[in-house]
């Protein structure tokens, strides 16, 4: 079509006024030709692939010349040209409309050709609305009428959409056949649109059976071939299948990465299916991600669009997930409503699995909400049809469900009886998830029932069964309630030893479990060195495997729930087929583990991992230091003090008193954000209040150990709410604990242990960076302060203290001082952020940095602040720098005063320069700059966290 015609083309078919397009038309007699309507309808086969938008455009202006020509075969193929593009746009029921209307035209007539293209191109849109009979007999007559033409190029293009609607019946091996043969017969005639559909469905074939490498090969062959033939539709497809591949897997940054990339060429196009799709399949990865606002946004993104479009089943997922993101933000109300929407369209939609799976959903929110009885209710339904359809997993998972829901009711023996159910099932089953939780229950049972030695061997089961989970990777089976008692048996066996156990070794074993639960994620990755550029060791062959049987594994537990879930079911032959492949990965890997080399990167971490002994941990602390791990159980905070000599294991305070402490604490530090002039008026009054609120906390935190602390240094391990209390402030009515002692925080013992056995590596050089905001006059005093102290300073103020220079620098520096804001984002800790020239570096951006520094001090406000999760893991910057390799960190726990901040920062240099010990420095420059500032506030904001007791 020449440039000028096409032009006035998408001019025209961007005008939505009939009255505007007769004017149009009128002014250019040139377009009222029949020909044109046809080059029209050709150019929207071409235009879709490139871009929906414009492809749209050029079908409107067919319609228009049509409706003016008053040509019915125009008109055919015009309407036919404005449903492919609406097909593409992911509108389906009114591309069918106008399909039938086309269809119907060319039948009046005579042109049963132009029937049966239009029947073939009709053919996709009926099988995504699940109109598979409609879809079907549409497939026939088009290929009985081109058969007669004699027209085997157009049979081929008919047999590969009849292939989609084998694939959307779970019938991939038929599908793949087809897609064989019609990619083959499509070669000779160089059909590269036709080709590059048919590599793409056969590559989706390839993930229903199982053949990871084969779809990603295939898919790659697509990218290219599009790509080649300037199809960008086709490639941003290839690439989001990619991204499903990478999910699939347990890839999650790929999938991420290549999921946002091809949303915005769907955006930009208008590709509404695809672009919901990304959102569907993002709030899935947000979801496990435990990022649950962005899961809800992309969820309720997803959700609109898929109704808009009138596609049932992708409705129902992205209600469910929207659900699940909607409880987990506590309005169970709203997510129980939502997740009965998702039920009344799976029903309608003839499922027979999602009605009930998705009552396991709602029987979990209904136990949070003390609504025991009709949770019970659900479980028993959905326990009997999981039998009836041979799901044995869920059929367990509805069992174990369904005792607890008997235990809150009293109903004890029932429990008993469905758990043992339960764990009699598990005998054919491969599902260690289920184990822990069956032996868990079970545990909880015993305990209910007055049988302490009987809970403490079920418990034991449950924690041997959650070992194995960190190898074997295997998913959540709900995201929601059922497992967020995964940690707990470690505080069930710390209740029993404490209450049951008569000597030190139950003390001891004691100690153990706390250990094993404590930010037990950070401290493997940590351990692990997962990033290539982190680790000095080679990885072998063995090590390559153990990581492709991760992730073949995480591959088969999500295939095994995408089949079960499925809009038409799955087959017990394909359950069969998909457990025994899991099954034999899961074996595979077991030995491989137990084979490990001393020398592979993975039996190391394996190795390294493992929480600390008793024995470890004293000779980590020496004569001269003592251990404060803090834990709760229940509603009760405990205290397990480690020194040389002794171990004890106290309560000290009820949970609910030390968050009133902590809250009352908070509250006066943040009156120093009023004037100065208020701070000046009520300094001594301000002083007095925060002194008694740090009495109240010592009283309920030290008091109770202080006869064992005949130390100079205390290594603190927080608990919860906990990390964010300068115990180094707590005060006796006399004095400071930072009068007594050196202090420095850990994560964990286990994680105090390691940093402190380290070999510590030669001083190097120095990397300082800083801010220029006027709001902070006293940033370059302190940077000049910190370079004078420091050895080798390399100092980048302004516009060249950037996260470049900081990746370029930091990798090869013994020392990084960034005086700068830190952002600490309670809503969302991963994007929790440095403030640097030009950018903000996230918590996810320092998981992809290398900084082995010895030290790495952030001089700005609550870079120290951090949102504790389940097993007490640390989100916030503390984690990702930690991730990132810093041997040490010296954080704020407040905003802090920019002045003081100088000052302090210069002593503590002045003082590391002279002392060497970490710890030593920081007490040093705290007891001189309470000379000056008696409040805590100036001169306690920071915190010590790592390799701080060693020279």
């Amino acid at each position: 079509m020449e440039g000028r015609i096409e032009h006035l083309c998408v001019e025209l078919g961007r005008l939505r006024d009939k009255k505007m397009r007769a004017t149009f038309l009128a002014d250019r007699p040139e377009l009222l030709n029949a020909q044109l309507v046809k080059e029209l309808g050709e150019a929207v086969r071409t235009a879709v692939r490139v871009d929906v938008r414009q492809a749209l455009d050029l079908a409107e202006a067919a319609l228009a010349i049509a409706h003016a020509l008053r040509d019915p075969v125009a008109l055919a193929i015009a309407l036919r040209a404005k449903a492919n593009a609406l097909w593409f746009q992911g509108d389906c029921r009114a591309a069918v409309r106008l399909y039938r209307w086309a269809a119907w035209l060319f039948e009046r007539t005579g042109r049963p050709d132009e029937v049966a293209r239009t029947l073939s191109s009709s053919i996709q849109s009926l099988a995504l609305l699940g109109e598979y009979d409609k879809a079907s007999a549409a497939a026939g007559r088009a290929r009985k009428i081109f058969a007669g033409l004699g027209e085997a190029w157009r049979v081929a293009r008919v047999d590969l959409n009849l292939a989609n609607i084998y694939h959307r019946q779970n019938r991939y091996r038929e599908a793949l056949a087809v897609y064989e043969r019609v990619y083959r017969q499509l070669l000779a005639y160089r059909d590269a649109e036709g080709i590059g559909v048919a590599l793409h469905n056969m590559a989706v074939c390839l993930i229903a059976l199982d053949d990871f490498k084969g779809a990603l090969t295939t898919y790659e062959r697509v990218h290219e071939l599009c790509s080649h033939h300037e199809m960008p539709l086709l490639v941003a497809q290839a690439d989001y299948n990619i991204a499903f591949l990478y999910y699939l897997r347990g890839d999650y940054t790929k999938a991420l990465e290549l999921l946002r990339s091809t949303r915005e060429v769907y955006q930009k196009n208008g590709d509404h299916y695809h672009l919901s799709l990304c959102d569907l399949d993002r709030s899935e990865i947000y979801l496990e991600l435990c990022m649950i606002d962005e899961a809800a946004e992309m969820a309720h993104n997803s959700l609109e669009h898929f109704e808009a479009l009138g596609m049932k089943f992708e409705r129902a997922r992205a209600l469910i997930n929207f659900a699940v993101a909607t409880n987990a933000q506590g309005d169970s109300a709203a997510a129980l409503q939502l997740f009965r929407r998702a039920r009344e369209i799976t029903v309608t939609e003839n499922n027979p699995v999602w009605p009930h799976f998705i009552d396991l959903y709602v029987a979990l929110v209904l136990l949070e909400n003390d609504e025991a009885n009709e949770a019970r209710s659900l479980c028993i339904s959905a326990a009997a049809f999981f039998r009836s359809v041979s799901m044995p997993t869920k059929r367990i998972l509805s069992l174990l469900v369904l005792a607890r829901a008997c235990t809150r009711m009293e109903k004890i023996e029932e429990a008993a009886s469905r758990c043992d159910e339960a764990i009699r099932e598990l005998d054919d089953v491969d599902a260690p998830i289920l184990f822990y939780q069956a032996w868990f229950v079970r545990g909880q049972i015993f305990e209910l029932a007055g049988k302490p030695e009987e809970a403490y061997n079920s418990y034991q089961k449950a924690r041997s069964a959650l070992e194995l989970l960190r190898s074997s990777l295997q998913r959540q089976e709900l995201k929601i309630g059922f497992m967020r008692n995964r940690l707990d048996v470690y505080s069930r066996l710390v209740q029993l030893c404490l209450e049951h156990g008569s000597n030190e070794h139950s003390t001891e074993e004691a100690l153990s479990y706390i250990e094993a639960a404590k930010c037990r994620t950070l401290r493997d990755l940590i351990l692990e060195g997962t990033q290539p550029d982190r680790t000095t060791l080679r990885e072998t062959k063995m090590d390559a495997h153990v990581r492709d049987l991760r992730e073949e594994l995480n591959w088969y537990y999500h295939r095994v729930e995408l089949e079960q879930l499925s809009p038409d079911g799955m087959s017990v032959q394909n359950q069969v087929l998909l457990r025994c492949e899991a099954r034999s990965k899961e074996h595979e890997l077991a030995r491989v583990l137990l084979e490990m080399p001393e020398g592979g990167a993975v039996g190391i971490a394996l190795r390294n991992s493992s929480p600390a002994t008793l024995e470890e941990i004293r000779a980590a602390l020496g004569a001269e230091a003592a251990l404060l791990e803090y834990f709760a159980i229940g509603q009760q905070i405990f205290v397990a003090a480690v020194t040389t000599a002794d171990l004890k294991i106290l309560p000290v305070a009820p949970a609910a008193a030390l968050a009133h402490s902590l809250r009352m604490l908070q509250f006066q530090l943040s009156k120093f954000r009023l004037n100065k002039s208020y701070v000046q008026q009520f300094r001594e009054a301000l002083l007095r209040s925060a002194q008694a609120h740090l009495r109240a906390l010592y009283d309920h935190l030290i008091a109770p150990v202080n006869d064992l602390l005949a130390v100079r240094d205390l290594v603190i391990v927080p608990f919860g709410p906990l990390h964010s209390l300068p115990f180094h402030a707590l005060f006796n009515g006399r004095e400071y604990l930072i009068d007594k002692f050196n202090l420095c925080y850990e994560p964990s013992a286990s994680l105090f242990t390691h940093c402190h056995r380290q070999i510590q590596k030669s001083n190097g050089p120095s990397l300082v960076l800083g801010i220029d905001d006027p709001k902070l006059p006293y940033i370059q005093e302190e940077l000049q302060a910190v370079a004078a102290a420091v050895p080798e300073p390399r100092v980048l103020f302004g516009s060249e203290a950037t996260e470049r220079a900081l990746r370029e620098y930091g990798h090869g520096s013994d020392l990084i001082h960034i005086a700068s804001h830190g952002i600490f984002r309670q809503d969302n800790p991963l994007f929790s952020s440095i403030r640097l020239a030009g950018s903000y570096l996230t918590l996810y951006d320092l998981y992809h940095m290398n900084l082995p520094v010895d030290l790495l001090t952030l001089s700005g406000c609550v870079t120290g602040l951090n949102v504790v999760a389940e097993g007490d893991e640390l989100l916030g910057l503390t984690r990702g720098l930690l991730y990132a390799g810093a041997k040490s960190l010296l954080l704020s726990l407040w905003d802090v005063d920019d002045r003081s901040t100088s000052e302090f920062m210069k002593e503590f240099y002045q003082h590391l320069q002279t002392r060497r010990r970490k710890a030593d420095a920081v007490r040093a420059a705290m007891l001189k700059l309470r000379e000056q500032y008696p409040h805590p506030y100036f001169w306690a904001p920071f915190k010590l966290t790592g390799r701080a007791l060693r020279i």
